[in-house]
């Protein structure tokens, strides 16, 4: 497996970091987790790995009852949890679903999640789910469009939400501003916060080549609350973010960046297929925890006068 291996520098205790300047953010920095997989209930619940918290996909826990909801209950007893979503489409133009909004919010009073985030996208229309995470044109309009639906869904809630940037295969020609300035945008003026996927600014500049550290450096940091990583599928002329395989080099190098630039944000790897055994997932962890405290460790050198 080929992993990322960072050069040997004066480490920072894991959880070290530097003075924090957001002040406006949920929670404090929760540390590295994983994804919430059914493969993995039972090692979490016999083993107790060093995982720091756990990301659960709304829309599985979104239920009455069932095996979902027992194993999230117990494990929420000894992690911390933060809940992702895939169905807001805070892009569309449809009407929110209400009973959607209702479910969510019951689970969140249910497990009282860390924070709540989803994505910065479309899933479809009237009532027609594509199943896709589809992008959006980057212009004023739209901007001012999506500000106001998070309004609406943060009130509903009684909480800030968070945004994640997309991978994406296709660009509007009506676009006016670049992705990372539409995302500054909607976040200044709905006050939401960012969760930054760095596989997927990897991915989406790959595919419409652009450089990823300005990206980076364009996102407003007062505002991000968590990182992702995750693998992809290179094909050679494109890249396609698949969640089955480990993080690359690249973006490893990627990941550090964003650290020395935003400081300790709380980090998680995805894996949606191709799941290996909960140990694997937990020594990839490991990695993040080192080019972070080497990201940070760099960072506040430079910080002393």
């Amino acid at each position: 497996m080929p992993l990322y291996q960072p050069q040997a520098q004066p480490q920072a205790q894991p959880h070290a970091q530097p003075p924090q300047k957001m002040s406006w953010l949920t929670s404090p920095h929760l540390g590295f987790g994983l994804g919430l997989r059914t493969e993995h209930y039972h090692p979490i619940l016999d083993t107790k790995p060093k995982v720091d918290w756990f990301e659960v996909l709304s829309e599985n826990y979104m239920v009455p009852g069932g095996k979902p909801l027992y194993f999230l209950d117990k494990i929420r007893e000894n992690y911390p949890v933060v809940m992702h979503g895939v169905s807001l489409s805070i892009g569309s133009t449809t009407p929110f679903d209400q009973a959607y909004l209702k479910e969510l919010k019951a689970l969140a009073d249910r497990i009282e999640p860390a924070w709540i985030s989803d994505h910065l996208c479309w899933t479809g229309v009237h009532g027609q789910n594509m199943h896709d995470l589809l992008p959006l044109p980057y212009t004023e309009e739209t901007a001012k469009h999506v500000a106001e639906r998070v309004k609406i869904v943060q009130d509903f809630l009684g909480r800030r939400i968070l945004l994640e940037n997309v991978s994406s295969y296709a660009s509007y020609v009506d676009s006016t501003m670049t992705e990372w300035e539409f995302i500054t945008e909607i976040a200044n003026a709905a006050d939401c916060l960012l969760l930054l996927d760095v596989n997927n600014i990897y991915v989406s500049s790959f595919n419409h080549q652009f450089d990823a550290k300005t990206f980076i450096d364009g996102v407003p940091a007062n505002r991000i609350q968590q990182i992702h990583l995750a693998g992809h599928h290179n094909h050679g002329d494109y890249i396609i973010d698949t969640h089955d395989a480990p993080v690359i080099e690249s973006v490893w190098q990627l990941y550090e960046y964003a650290i020395y630039q935003f400081g300790a944000v709380s980090t998680m790897i995805e894996r949606d297929d191709n799941i290996p055994e909960l140990a694997v997932l937990v020594q990839e962890l490991e990695i993040a925890r080192s080019v972070a405290c080497k990201a940070i460790a760099m960072r506040s050198a430079e910080q002393v006068p």
